[in-house]
């Protein structure tokens, strides 16, 4: 690239699994990267409710946005408007002091979702969420309070019970493998630590649909509930909530469910910045896209992940899609700086894996027909999510927090 060529400016906002997989593959020869979120860290959210139970400490599982490419620009900022016609993003700081503008030749929106409350009443008050570290920060200092406030003399029975309920309402792999380490940690610590509290500990899995883990196959389905239904956790399928208030669960058909920790894991929805946006969304307000990736209007605009679908076809809002559209995005900005031409994104279902608690996992990987249930397929997802966290120091934390958990046993500290 000669002097009368300077480098285009790719602006990104978010630093998810697809933004962080295009920073680490794009040439910047051809762009100047600027990374905008409000979060400083990439976070490998597979592994969060690991961090809930205190398998996994919650350093282990992130890596600052700076660290993943030398040569890249960070602000810590949210977007708050788009310019489209005129390329300017408008944005705020974090703390909301100041806002500022930015120029960009080509952007990218891969700024994820929220979680979805359907606008139940109440949801957003009284119960919690797991989707950032902060969530499961919070969640892991409740759960730690609970078994110590019930253990405190005089408490009531009844009381002792409530604050020993923990209901998880959703039956998709988040809420299911919060579930289950949830009911490692309770039968390895609390056995030993709290004995006497063993009996009263129970945990309730709320579902609106007729089983778990829709998107697995359905023996892996029927496994995963008689596992539940064996480890005493209770399920309660076509629940439909209706209101959370304080310390309870009052469903459709007006019974209630009387819990201290209420965590919420039913999907998604558009990010604020998402819905603001004026331009073409599918019917649950993913922002539509052609098959490069590109917003049919404006080609130098480009959306991935959770916040945009092609408008071909409707991709899962995974991971596994996110990474695979950053990587593509890569390739075809890097052939488009360079002259040439790409292929149609092509999405490549590598198959589904889901902890399901006492060392076992489930793996459903439909290309090779196979379906995997048990010890080795723990082994397997073990090993699957190693090799996919960002950095080396990642995996040998991670390593290290498993064999220290192992050995030691859990920490279960307040502080």
């Amino acid at each position: 690239m000669n002097a009368q060529q300077p480098k285009q400016h790719l602006v990104i906002l978010g630093a998810g699994f697809g933004a962080i997989s295009l920073v680490k593959r794009i040439d910047l020869k051809h762009y100047r990267v600027t990374v905008i979120s409000p979060r400083n860290h990439f976070l490998f959210t597979p592994l969060l409710p690991s961090t809930t139970a205190g398998k996994i400490e919650f350093r282990s599982i992130i890596e600052p946005v700076r660290r993943t490419r030398k040569g890249i620009e960070f602000v810590q900022a949210e977007a708050i408007s788009l310019d489209a016609d005129s390329q300017i993003l408008g944005c705020r700081t974090v703390d909301k002091t100041a806002e500022f503008p930015i120029a960009y030749d080509k952007l990218l929106i891969a700024v994820g979702a929220w979680n979805n409350t359907y606008g139940i009443p109440g949801v957003k008050e009284n119960a919690m969420f797991l989707k950032e570290l902060t969530d499961a920060r919070n969640i892991r200092e409740r759960v730690t309070w609970c078994l110590e406030r019930a253990d405190v003399p005089g408490i009531t029975p009844e009381e002792r019970r409530r604050l020993l309920h923990f209901v998880v309402v959703g039956g998709g792999p988040t809420g299911v493998e919060f579930a289950a380490e949830l009911d490692d940690l309770f039968n390895e610590e609390v056995a030993k630590l709290y004995p006497h509290l063993q009996d009263d500990v129970a945990i309730t899995l709320v579902e609106g649909g007729k089983s778990l883990l829709n998107s697995f196959d359905q023996g892996l389905r029927d496994y995963t509930a008689r596992r539940f239904q064996g480890e005493g956790i209770g399920l309660r399928f076509q629940a439909r909530v209706k209101e959370v208030q304080p310390g309870k669960l009052i469903l459709e058909d007006d019974s209630t469910i009387e819990a201290e920790v209420i965590v919420w894991s039913t999907g998604f929805a558009p990010a604020g910045f998402v819905q603001g946006l004026s331009l073409a969304k599918e019917r649950a307000g993913r922002i539509l896209t052609d098959e490069f990736m590109r917003i049919p209007d404006h080609p130098e605009i480009y959306a991935i992940g959770d916040c945009a679908t092609p408008a071909t076809t409707t991709l899962p809002q995974t991971a596994q899609v996110a990474m695979q559209q950053g990587k593509y995005l890569a390739r075809l900005l890097n052939q488009v700086a360079r002259g040439k031409e790409s292929k149609p994104f092509a999405f490549n279902n590598l198959g589904m894996l889901a902890y399901i608690g006492d060392n076992r996992a489930l793996a459903d990987i439909p290309k090779a027909k196979l379906r995997w249930r048990g010890i080795l397929t723990y082994i397997f997802w073990r090993s699957a999510y190693l090799t996919r966290l960002v950095s080396l120091k990642n995996k040998v934390l991670v390593l290290f927090d498993w064999f220290k958990a192992w050995v030691f046993g859990r920490d279960l500290s307040r502080f």
